[in-house]
């Protein structure tokens, strides 16, 4: 589908997203209710193993999960990965989840905005600056939209819209192959992604969509001005999966199923992409299901770790179950700390810490 599809309303005019909007209800449905979880492929975050530290030397209590990423200050590296908009469902989940990002000093990205650009009422869904006013929020679309109509205007109005600090774009080509109609030209996307880096009036941040961001592509990214990369590796929610269960024929649920587990692990990429950019900017993020998970993205790298499906069930139920769920991951963290002998975030990225097992 493309930027100006449209869809016929009960009253036969033409109404602008209506596809694009039952889409949207379609992932949550099927997140929330459908194994698609990343089976045969993990995060590689099982290869690794902290060393304990019997003796710390460290008074719990004083250990500080504080970070700051693109300038601005966060209580933890937590982020809550970008998921949706565009529904009522949407419109609570997403207005649960800036509450505690809130109240937790935590970043927040929402789920693409094209269903918003596209029919401007449902900017609504996703405007949650004032549940949280302190917050690094980051705008998102999809970032093959710039060879369907999209430019510097479109992206401007998602920022604008969210009050956004940072747009991400996302990157996404084996969820739009198996999308029903999806939009799959992405030639020469690279050198769109360059030109609006360059005019934007924020940071460009590009991410997957959990099939992973190698080392030789996010120089390409680095190199067209982006400025900072979430790695989104395989491990956790399948998109494959997701669009294969909500495909309309056999051919695009083969597809989804065939695809399933395709995807560079989590860890791999960290390590890779850091190895290239040591001061890059970088998020970790896909399959990232507890506090020792997030700790263990931070020794290998990462300045920022997100999570999605934890955050998304969550905030489904309601928001004494995200209370519940952020309470443990900083907990998990902390203790991670404390059993490794690191007061803060710094120490623990540059501590040799973390061991690969053989």
């Amino acid at each position: 589908m493309t930027v100006n599809s449209f869809s016929k309303g009960s009253n036969g005019a033409f109404a602008p997203g209506i596809e694009t909007q039952t889409r949207k209800a379609d992932h949550l449905r099927v997140c929330l209710e459908e194994d698609v979880q990343c089976r045969q492929v993990t995060t590689g975050l099982e290869r690794y193993r902290f060393t304990h530290c019997c003796l710390p030397e460290l008074n719990r209590a004083e250990i500080s999960l504080e970070t700051s990423f693109l300038g601005k200050r966060l209580g933890s590296p937590l982020l809550i990965s970008s998921m949706t908009g565009g529904t009522d469902q949407a419109h609570t989940i997403n207005r649960r989840l800036a509450q505690v990002a809130q109240r937790h000093r935590l970043a927040m990205g929402v789920g693409s905005q094209r269903v918003a650009v596209e029919n401007t009422p449902l900017m609504k869904t996703f405007a949650i600056r004032d549940e949280a006013p302190d917050c690094l929020l980051f705008a998102n679309l999809g970032a093959v939209q710039l060879n369907y109509g999209y430019g510097l205007d479109q992206c401007q109005r998602a920022v604008e819209g969210l009050a956004a600090d940072a747009l991400i774009l996302h990157l996404n080509p084996l969820q739009e192959s198996v999308q029903t109609q999806g939009d799959t030209n992405f030639k020469g996307l690279l050198g769109k992604i360059e030109a609006l880096c360059d005019r934007m009036s924020v940071p460009v941040i590009v991410k997957e969509v959990g099939n992973g961001i190698s080392a030789p592509m996010a120089q390409h990214l680095i190199n067209a001005g982006v400025q900072a990369i979430d790695v989104a590796g395989a491990g956790g929610t399948s998109w494959a999966k997701v669009e294969g269960e909500r495909a309309r024929d056999l051919r695009q649920r083969r597809l989804g199923q065939t695809f399933a587990d395709w995807g560079l692990p989590t860890a791999d990429c960290i390590t890779a992409v850091r190895a290239i950019a040591p001061t890059l900017p970088l998020i970790a993020s896909g399959g990232i299901r507890t506090g020792l998970d997030v700790a263990k993205a931070i020794a290998l790298g990462a300045d920022l770790v997100g999570l999605a499906y934890p955050f998304l069930r969550a905030a489904d139920e309601s928001t004494d179950a995200l209370e519940t769920l952020v309470s443990l991951l900083r907990e998990e963290l902390i203790t991670a700390l404390f059993c490794t002998g690191q007061a803060t975030l710094s120490e623990l990225q540059a501590a040799p810490t973390l061991q690969r097992l053989p």
